[in-house]
């Protein structure tokens, strides 16, 4: 993997705006997954779930990493936090690169960054109690010296996401959906993490429940200065809590862009017939659907050159053969599109 003395590659074209020594920076990230066959489980090909993802994140800034279902959002959001370990490439945190840190550095990083997982029915232990749930980490890390403090410290990160003391003592499946992920939140809150890479968090609950806690996570953000990479399919929700926007196609980041800037005038094909699909709540006005042919392609065997062209409406021969790079476009915007030279 990487060497103590690796130093991180310029990365200026994913960067915010101003920023110059970003909280988070990923350089490169590639992670393969091995496929075995045969009467001896041998490896016999890879599914390239990551392509060589780059992208910086500044303290307090909110990320949207957006895409379809197999795209890599989750994989890469993984591999940040070092839950699947990247087959290549480099996660920089606060200066530091991950892959250079032994076993108890890595342990002490943990608590600096923390996830939020997609579905809060099975990211919760149904045998302990949601005191017993939330005081985990604490005890992991040493984070109270009494039974006292620890319930103090339980109770306070319950009413922070809005629950109430007395359900220290009950069990997950005797919440909602909604408040299941409330508690996964404290949970996440209990080590006072500076990131917290959120996989889809939303997605399973109901859409006015999806309201409360999105809401939750902004006032959480402002409260505690926290950072997101903030990883969706849906582009509404996205753009809500956002600052910006990174779009994902089969492994690669595509396009990245402050919100409005993306949603207004994108740059990609790709996040143009993500956007025609978006509903619009105004019947007044009208958009025009781009309906992609075909269906994504294997991730074993991807295409040559870009990704997109066997489904682009505007694929031309170099499409097919060259890589297109993650380049800047305009200031703070980049996008990996032969179109934009």
């Amino acid at each position: 993997m990487l060497t103590p003395d690796t130093t991180p590659s310029d990365n200026s074209a994913a960067r915010a705006p101003g920023q110059s020594a970003p909280l988070l920076r990923v350089n490169q990230l590639v992670k393969k997954f091995p496929v075995k066959g045969g009467l001896f489980g041998k490896v016999v090909d890879h599914v390239h779930a990551v392509s060589g993802v780059s992208f910086d994140l500044a303290a307090g800034e909110t990320l949207g990493l957006v895409g379809e279902s197999g795209c890599g959002k989750s994989t890469t959001g993984r591999c940040v936090l070092r839950l699947i370990e990247p087959t290549a490439g480099e996660v920089w945190f606060e200066g530091r690169e991950m892959g250079a840190m032994n076993r108890a550095e890595l342990r002490a990083l943990c608590r600096q960054m923390q996830i939020v997982f997609q579905d809060p029915y099975a990211s919760l232990n149904p045998r302990m109690t949601v005191g017993s749930i939330i005081a985990e980490p604490l005890h992991i890390h040493g984070l109270a010296s009494s039974p006292s403090e620890f319930d103090d410290r339980v109770v306070h990160l319950l009413k922070t996401v809005g629950l109430h003391a007395d359900h220290a003592r009950r069990y997950p499946h005797e919440f909602s959906g909604g408040q299941r992920q409330r508690i996964g939140i404290a949970r996440a809150l209990a080590v006072s993490p500076r990131l917290l890479v959120c996989d889809e968090p939303v997605s399973a609950l109901d859409v006015s429940i999806q309201a409360q806690v999105i809401n939750l996570l902004e006032d959480l953000q402002e409260q505690f200065n926290l950072t997101y990479l903030f990883i969706a399919h849906d582009l509404s929700v996205v753009e809500h809590i956002s600052d910006r926007v990174a779009v994902m196609y089969l492994g690669r980041i595509v396009e990245i862009a402050p919100a409005q800037e993306l949603y207004s005038a994108p740059k990609h094909p790709y996040t143009e017939a993500l956007l025609s699909a978006v509903p619009i709540p105004d019947p007044t006005v009208t958009r025009k659907r781009i309906v992609l042919q075909g269906d994504v392609p294997n991730p074993i065997h991807p295409p040559s050159g870009c990704h997109f062209h066997p489904r682009c409406p505007q694929a031309s021969e170099r499409c097919r053969n060259e890589v297109p790079l993650l380049r800047e476009i305009a200031p703070g915007r980049q996008a990996a599109c032969h179109l934009n030279d």
